[in-house]
């Protein structure tokens, strides 16, 4: 890559790994041996890339033409474009409800659902009062997905079939408005933390939606990236911009 790197995702096995850059190039490449097997294009900056959860040869990038489009990896075609959103696209989530749906939310307010391979959404999450999500994880029980609203809080929905926003369940007490901070919950699905825009780490207890502990967590800027440990419990390693990545018990 020529520029910032974006975005990066392993396949399902961890044997490759793909990775989309402001250079406005995506590259598969292959993880033991470094070496590049595919470089893919639409003259677009990607922002977000995934792969496909059922089949390692086909993954999905949202653009900043507002698109999302649909790569297979063997012929560099493009094999579906998801044309609905109004402002370029930050995320995409996979989720199991009958098959696979494709879960997108854009810089437009709007999270639109889609069946795979079929260009028109299912269902549009549209609300007047709904701010723009940079950050959707899901919930490890599948059944529920968070997103980071930028009015500072964290909103849930479901993650299958009607996807109707879960109006009690909100974490509140962080402030992350303008900064993409990420959401990780335990492995366990028992705790759901955040990084905020002063620098703190803030975890609540999924269950009550009690905030349970408030760090500072790093200087100069925001807590941008938080990952909860997959084996270890309560672990969770922070990043910052003040380049430091720490570890928390």
């Amino acid at each position: 890559h020529s520029a910032a790197v974006r975005d990066v995702q392993f396949n399902n096995d961890g044997t490759k790994f793909i990775s989309c850059s402001f250079d406005r190039f995506i590259r598969l490449w292959n993880t033991e041996s470094g070496e590049v097997l595919g470089t893919y294009t639409n003259r677009r900056v990607p922002y977000v890339v995934k792969f496909y959860p059922k089949d390692d040869n086909f993954f999905a990038a949202g653009c900043s033409d507002n698109k999302i489009v649909a790569y297979d990896s063997t012929t560099g075609e493009i094999t579906q474009e998801y044309n609905h959103h109004l402002a370029p696209v930050n995320t995409i989530t996979f989720v199991e409800d009958h098959g696979m749906k494709m879960i997108t939310s854009s810089d437009d307010k709007k999270i639109l659902v889609w069946e795979w391979d079929i260009g028109v959404p299912i269902k549009y999450i549209s609300d007047p009062t709904m701010h723009s999500m940079p950050v959707i994880s899901l919930h490890p029980s599948g059944g529920y997905f968070a997103g980071q609203s930028l009015d500072n809080q964290i909103m849930v929905y479901q993650g299958r079939d009607r996807f109707a926003v879960q109006r009690k369940k909100r974490f509140r007490g962080h402030q992350v408005s303008g900064y993409a901070c990420d959401i990780a919950f335990s492995p366990d699905g028992q705790f759901i933390c955040s990084g905020d825009g002063n620098g703190k780490l803030c975890v609540w207890e999924w269950k009550r939606h009690k905030l349970l502990q408030k760090y500072r967590a790093h200087d100069k800027g925001p807590t941008v990236g938080c990952v909860w440990h997959p084996v270890l419990p309560s672990t969770v390693f922070t990043c910052g911009w003040d380049g430091i990545i720490k570890m928390w018990q």
